[in-house]
């Protein structure tokens, strides 16, 4: 085998952070009965919130803001689009999603399946992820895949982002791994697959929505089966 080590991402990689996130956020809209608030439209709520919650994430890949910010920004921002201007509501919110989130288990089509066939033959599988170690390990312990991986590390715990190079090279000394035999396994290409590149890792761009590239990754797979033809 060319790869021994496979890093994945998590989110919008294995587990469906969009609908998972929309199931927690309608939870929140009727057990805080927003639409009493003025949030009439959970569509347009829910749309708003991924629209803030990626510029948030943006902004503290790049050390802008600091993780309470993000967790109350996202929805204080979403709030505020409904002329709702409640911090409480807002902090109680964001301390319910972080605590209502991690219990969901919607993972991508085939992923289990994809897991244990690698694992069968014989890959070490690891994670990288941006998310909050706590959280993270709630999520991959509840939707059942915890199992699969020798490593999880997460930008709390090697204290840097992807796509920073120091956070592939803490995973790589936490895996007893070298470059050359391991991978890393992402649906974000600019900070998954360019966060590999910088410190030459070959990778697998997981493209389920044909997102632009802008320089050919190693691989690319429009679904978790196709994981099958490359390794």
């Amino acid at each position: 085998m060319k790869y021994k080590h496979l890093f994945f991402d998590l989110d919008h990689t294995l587990w469906d952070f969009d609908a998972n996130a929309r199931a927690t956020l309608e939870e929140l809209h009727k057990h805080l009965k927003l639409t009493e608030k003025g949030v009439h439209d959970f569509d347009l709520f829910h749309k708003n919130y991924l629209q803030h919650n990626d510029k948030l994430w943006a902004r503290y890949r790049n050390g802008y803001i600091k993780q309470e910010e993000l967790r109350l920004k996202r929805m204080w921002l979403t709030l505020l689009d409904f002329q709702i201007a409640d911090e409480a509501l807002a902090k109680e919110m964001g301390d319910l999603f972080l605590d209502m989130l991690p219990t969901r288990t919607i993972l991508f089509p085939d992923t289990i399946e994809v897991l244990q066939y690698l694992t069968n033959k014989g890959y070490q599988l690891h994670l990288i992820t941006n998310g909050f170690e706590r959280t993270q390990h709630s999520k991959l312990k509840n939707s059942g895949i915890a199992h699969f991986f020798k490593q999880v590390i997460t930008s709390e715990s090697s204290n840097s982002l992807k796509p920073q190079k120091e956070i592939f090279e803490y995973a790589l000394h936490k895996a007893g791994a070298t470059i050359g035999e391991s991978i890393m396994l992402g649906d974000s290409f600019d900070v998954d697959i360019v966060g590999a590149m910088s410190i030459g890792m070959d990778q697998v761009h997981v493209n389920f929505i044909n997102s632009p590239q802008e320089l050919p990754p190693t691989y690319t797979v429009k679904a978790l089966q196709e994981l099958k033809d490359i390794f």
